[in-house]
């Protein structure tokens, strides 16, 4: 007979997700950036000790599943103590890219006197400004360090307090260090609170039961996936896309997917995907779990908690060197915001194979990234920001429009913070109407949005989707 039963778990998982919820608050609310106060861009999860992740908010997917593949290796290469705080951003060494920014901090309970580590509150912010010479950091880069400053895995607090030489020297390589200061600030407030709230509710457990229930919570959600994964025919089911370009000259870079199924396991092949390219396309292996894990998670039942256990019954096979398992120093930009995404589709593509009544068509196909900024004089600013479009229709139903899909999730940012903080104007924002494609279900409409710039300003636009459209179904 199980330990604990399924309500026990499941007010359990409710308790420490909602850390996870309230982190989020307190990150939101106390940043500076328009970037992570309006947009969202930012994710908050809780891991135990050995790095498996053990409950997220709905926040952003790309975020969530690269630190759920990492986190493990993270924390097993670190000495942990009572108020420490480690901040990274490195793509080879636990990061996505390098706007997106890591704070780790563990969490300990007393056991007969003795400091026992049992968990982690880690959230990830994506930030506009992280030291490149292209304003908004999302430059047409060709190897890591043309993204910014690489952070590898270093202390930003030990036993309570910042590390002021390290901060001090990491905030005089940003355009706008009083912001910066602010959004870092805003990270360890979030940390913080997440100690706190974790350690409340292992005091009311008693920490070894904590533990237990960590255990028996991830083989609950473990048993709820397989519920949902064998109902996926047994059989191969395989797919392939291209992306675009990789900005450096190179086309048409394959993408291929192959799915086995077997009683509910799914291993995931990608042989065959295109090499690690001279552009900033690549992904490290984390970003391409990532996309497989949302994948997959979209088929499960709300019910299933977002923690390791849900993902244990499905493999990933990706080849060194690839485009989706890239080797530093490889260029990650836009690894993370559109390889993602066509990831995303070519796994879709396979399991709409077996579940032909399940899987919608292809969505727009990127977050159609925007990053903009001027260096120059006395005020620099930076901005950044994605844009949604439509996405693909289903059996039953029509696409949506105008929405952020699949591995974004964060919003747009109002007009009036947009126009307030920068010198811009927006000039229109419309549904593009009629642009999703006819069908017996229609296919999502994109967005027109027209934005002037009141001064000198220099832009990068990443995106994909504009030599190839994205693929129907039926």
């Amino acid at each position: 007979m199980p330990e604990f039963d399924s309500i026990t778990l499941s007010l359990f998982a409710s308790r420490i997700s909602a850390v996870c919820d309230e982190m989020g608050a307190v990150l939101q609310r106390a940043s500076f950036s328009p970037n992570i106060r309006d947009r969202l861009d930012f994710s908050c999860a809780v891991f135990d000790a050995e790095g498996r992740l053990s409950a997220q908010a709905a926040h952003i997917p790309v975020h969530l599943g690269s630190m759920a593949y990492a986190m493990a290796g993270i924390v097993a290469d670190i000495e942990w103590a009572p108020g420490d705080m480690v901040v990274l951003n490195n793509p080879f060494k636990g990061g996505t890219h390098l706007p997106d920014v890591t704070l780790i901090a563990p969490v300990f309970a007393q056991d007969n006197g003795q400091d026992q580590l049992v968990a982690f509150a880690t959230n990830r912010a994506h930030h506009a400004d992280i030291g490149s010479d292209s304003p908004g950091s999302m430059p047409l880069s060709s190897c890591l360090q043309e993204e910014g400053i690489v952070i590898d895995p270093a202390y930003l607090l030990r036993a309570g307090e910042v590390d002021q030489v390290f901060f001090d020297e990491l905030m005089a390589d940003m355009r706008n260090p009083h912001i910066s200061r602010g959004d870092f600030s805003a990270q360890i407030g979030a940390n913080r609170l997440g100690i706190e709230r974790l350690n409340g509710l292992i005091a009311a457990h008693g920490a070894d039961e904590f533990l237990r229930m960590l255990s028996a919570y991830n083989g609950y959600a473990r048993s709820l996936a397989a519920s949902a994964l064998v109902k996926i025919p047994d059989g191969e089911y395989a797919f392939k896309d291209v992306m675009d370009d990789d900005g450096q000259g190179n086309q048409d870079l394959v993408i291929a997917c192959r799915i086995t199924a077997s009683n509910g396991k799914m291993h995931v092949d990608f042989s065959g995907s295109a090499d690690q390219t001279a552009g900033n396309i690549n992904c490290p292996i984390s970003v391409t779990a990532a996309a497989v894990y949302y994948a997959f998670r979209c088929l499960m039942p709300d019910t299933v908690p977002g923690c390791a256990g849900a993902f244990m019954d499905i493999d990933l096979q990706v080849p060194d060197g690839s485009l989706l398992n890239a080797q530093a120093p490889a260029a990650v930009a836009a690894g993370n915001v559109e390889t993602s995404m066509r990831v995303v589709d070519v796994v879709l593509g396979a399991l709409a194979q077996a579940l032909p009544e399940r899987i919608p068509a292809a969505a727009h196909g990127g977050m159609n990234n925007l990053a903009m900024g001027w260096h120059e004089g006395d005020t620099p600013w930076d901005y950044y920001e994605t844009m949604g479009g439509g996405l693909g229709a289903g059996a039953r139903y029509a696409g949506l429009d105008a929405a952020q899909a699949h591995m974004t999730n964060t919003l747009n940012t109002p007009i009036e913070v947009l126009e307030s903080v920068y010198p811009l104007r927006l000039r229109r924002y419309a549904v593009r109407t009629g642009s999703g494609g006819s069908g017996k279900n229609r296919g999502g409409d994109g967005i027109e949005r027209e934005i002037e710039f009141l001064g000198p300003a220099r832009y990068t636009l990443l995106t994909e989707r504009r030599r190839h459209r994205p693929w129907g179904l039926n």
